[in-house]
């Protein structure tokens, strides 16, 4: 079986937590007998210079890994301009790998007209596409969310039309009909979460059309708590891009109340802030200075998370959209660190108030403060909350399952390709 992968992004040039599933996925997919293929992810000038003369890059020395320049994008209409460069490139793609299923993992760069490409070069391939977010649904950066930041529950053309006023509600019409149509051309969607399968069927899509498999993380050494006795659990950890919509500076906000109530804590926040404007960065800079506590670490490396998270004995997601299916989540409960949550989307599927962590009210750091006060001075919910903590959703898992779902498509699977194994019981440990 030979498998085409796209993506938006490589984990390489841009660490996201949806570059980085994917690009794990394929990894696991290829490694299996009698399955071989190629990753092919977006680039442009924000990741590094057009090489002169092709559409393809390569990327480190992986033969079946490689780079398409896809500059000429329209981010309103999920759109790619430049089919002069990409629509060969993709056909030599298409040519050369001859893929038995296309799995796309994101329509940005790429373009919704991609999908009627691949249908007409390769009419007997499958196409899967996995909905990592809500870009198909909301032209605001895909996140359901308001440009006032607030949550967005369904995005119709008045909605739409308040958030982005230069365009008009005839624009949000065609463009929910002109992608709805090409999306006909997708043979089975992939949902990471129940949550997100229920925005897109409220959207129009068909139920039956959308599985629900959860992004697998592969095992992981857990990194060792720090040796603090009986006392207080009182570290705070943000791992994540520093932007407007992780909710760094919601997390800086309650660091200051707990702060200003003399609470004795540490909140310590991973990530860089790449692409941000220079207004966002100065109301960051100016809530940082206001948190005592808190320190920016900057930006880290996969390779870098667990001595990161070592010191860490909680980590806080305080992300303000409808989150899909974060990886920080599952790196969290990986290294056995409970997980202090926003109570929206698919944050709380994956986090279990009262089990492995908890949940606040999203987008109230008044609500995050209190969460953390009650984290920091009752270190027997700590150990409760670690002794409750199952592992993620194992990488195998997540092939066998990607697997059983080209089979029900129609697609002939290597006889060596692993079989669904059966669930088990994940075993406790004690904190």
């Amino acid at each position: 079986m030979r498998l085409l992968f796209l993506c938006h992004g490589h984990p390489d040039l841009q660490a996201g937590g949806t570059e980085i599933s994917t690009r794990d996925l394929f990894q696991a997919l290829a490694s299996q007998p009698g399955i071989s293929g190629a990753f092919v992810a977006g680039v442009s000038a924000l990741h590094r210079p057009q090489s002169p003369g092709t559409a393809l890059q390569a990327i480190g020395t992986a033969a079946n890994e490689m780079l398409l320049w896809t500059a000429g994008f329209d981010r309103f209409h999920l759109s790619q301009t430049d089919l002069h460069g990409v629509a060969p490139a993709l056909e030599t793609l298409l040519e050369t790998v001859a893929p038995d299923v296309v799995h796309l993992h994101h329509l940005l760069l790429l373009g919704a007209e991609t999908l009627q490409l691949i249908r007409r070069l390769r009419p007997a391939a499958k196409i899967v596409l996995t909905l990592h977010d809500y870009y198909a649904i909301c032209a605001h950066e895909g996140t359901m969310l308001t440009t006032q930041g607030q949550l967005c529950h369904q995005a119709t053309p008045d909605a739409c039309l308040r958030c982005l006023p230069d365009r008009s509600a005839t624009d949000f019409r065609l463009r929910a009909v002109t992608l709805r149509h090409l999306l006909d051309q997708v043979d089975a969607f992939v949902a990471p979460s129940e949550f997100l399968k229920a925005r897109y069927v409220a959207w129009g899509l068909e139920p039956s059309r959308i599985s629900v498999i959860g992004n697998g993380l592969a095992p992981v050494a857990a990194a060792p708590h720090r040796n603090a006795g009986r006392g207080a659990r009182d570290r705070f950890a943000f791992f994540g891009h520093i932007n407007r919509f992780k909710g760094a500076k919601l997390a800086l906000a309650a660091s200051a109340r707990l702060s200003a109530d003399g609470i004795e804590h540490r909140l310590d926040l991973h990530g860089g802030t790449a692409f941000q404007t220079p207004e966002f960065l100065a109301d960051f800079d100016r809530l940082l200075a206001a948190a005592p506590m808190a320190q920016h670490h900057g930006a880290y490396t996969r390779d870098e998370l667990a001595a990161r998270i070592q010191d860490a004995d909680w980590v806080v997601v305080p992300s303000l959209w409808w989150e899909n299916a974060p990886l920080v989540i599952q790196e969290a409960l990986a290294h056995r660190r409970p997980v202090i949550a926003a109570d929206i989307g698919g944050m709380a599927e994956m986090v279990s108030h009262g089990t492995n962590g908890m949940l606040f009210r999203a987008g109230d750091p008044r609500s995050l403060a209190e969460t953390m006060a009650r984290a920091a001075s009752e270190p027997a919910l700590w150990r409760a909350l670690v002794r409750g903590i199952t592992p993620p959703f194992p990488l195998e898992r997540a092939v066998a399952a990607q697997l059983a779902l080209y089979a029900r498509l129609g697609v002939a699977l290597p006889r060596a390709a692993a079989p669904l194994p059966r669930a088990r019981a994940p075993r406790r440990r004690a904190a």
